[in-house]
């Protein structure tokens, strides 16, 4: 019986691929199955993908699409899969030695999710920061119990799933869109409080300057408003919005209000999407400093917001690239 399927995206990464792979294989760890989707790569992806499989023709699996994303060569990859648990690793992020392991020891009976920390990485391998994937240990982390577990970081490289989640309940990932994580994994959280916490920094987080997340596609940003209506959308649908209200809002205020426009103002301080994700914010929740996780936020996010709501973007930018400069200055 395969216990754990872990799915590669594949897409232009010959240069990440065989160090991921490698970080996989090396560990020659029992009932282990990996399925690599090539979404229609350019490069020489492809023959290093094919290189491997024909290597360990029992552990890989190679498929190949026209491209069509990373959201939809997740989801062809849940179709294929045979383990009892999912493990979504993209083609340029890696394990810790021994990561695998210890991580296929911890899936049980017991457990449908399992969150662990990552680390960001330079390109040179060079640690950034250990980015915790929750900030409470141990079991028992549903949604009634620890409604904050859905403000938690989203990244999908830092939890296992059981494979049923998505499987019983058609949890797919949306295609071609950005913020794809948002969307998808804090929707398995409404189906279990079977839900653990280690804290072992097991995945190494590749934060490339090519990446998405650090492109000048600054009107993609838009994207997060969607992501956040959609999952409103969601548990309001499951009959929870009045319970959830508080960290659902906030979760606006955090990823959409704050978050985004900084991101934006980085990239163009000029740009009107600040305006718009401002607006559609204020709309969506125009009685937002009543929220109580906003009122808590840290005096440094206070700044920020008041900064941001009095469109006074060009200190929001000087503030936010000499905070960016001392924090290279410390790694």
């Amino acid at each position: 019986m395969i216990k754990l399927s872990i799915i590669i995206p594949v897409y232009n990464v010959e240069k990440y691929l065989p160090k991921c792979l490698d970080s996989l294989l090396d560990e020659a760890v029992q009932n282990v199955e990996i399925i690599l989707v090539n979404d229609g790569s350019t490069d020489g992806s492809l023959a290093v993908a094919e290189r491997y499989r024909d290597r360990s023709p029992d552990n890989i699996t190679l498929i190949s699409t026209d491209n069509q994303g990373q959201g939809n060569a997740r989801n062809i990859g849940i179709e294929r899969a045979r383990g009892e648990f999912l493990y979504f690793l993209d083609s340029d992020d890696y394990l810790a030695d021994g990561a695998l392991r210890e991580m296929t020891a911890c899936l049980d009976n017991t457990l449908d999710i399992l969150i662990f920390d990552s680390t960001t990485v330079n390109v040179d391998g060079k640690a950034i920061q250990r980015v915790p994937g929750c900030d409470r240990s141990g079991g028992g982390l549903g949604l009634t119990e620890y409604p904050e577990l859905l403000l938690q970081y989203p990244d999908i490289g830092n939890k296992v799933f059981r494979r049923s989640l998505f499987t019983q309940h058609g949890i797919r990932f949306p295609i071609r869109v950005w913020y794809e994580d948002m969307r998808t994994i804090r929707k398995t959280y409404q189906f279990t409080n079977r839900i653990r916490y280690v804290p072992r920094a097991w995945h190494f987080y590749l934060q490339r300057p090519d990446s998405v997340t650090n492109t000048s596609r600054v009107r993609r940003n838009l994207e997060i408003i969607p992501a956040v209506d959609d999952l409103w959308d969601f548990y309001r649908a499951h009959g929870r919005w009045e319970e959830l209200k508080d960290v659902l809002v906030y979760l606006a205020f955090h990823n959409e209000f704050l978050t985004g426009s900084v991101r934006v103002n980085l990239a163009d301080w000029k740009s009107d999407v600040q305006e718009t994700l401002l607006q559609d914010f204020l709309q969506k929740v125009p009685d937002w400093q009543e929220n109580r996780y906003i009122r808590a936020i840290p005096l440094k996010h206070r700044v920020l917001t008041w900064l941001l709501m009095h469109r006074m973007r060009l200190c929001v930018h000087i503030l936010m690239k000499l905070n960016n400069l001392i924090k290279d200055k410390k790694v």
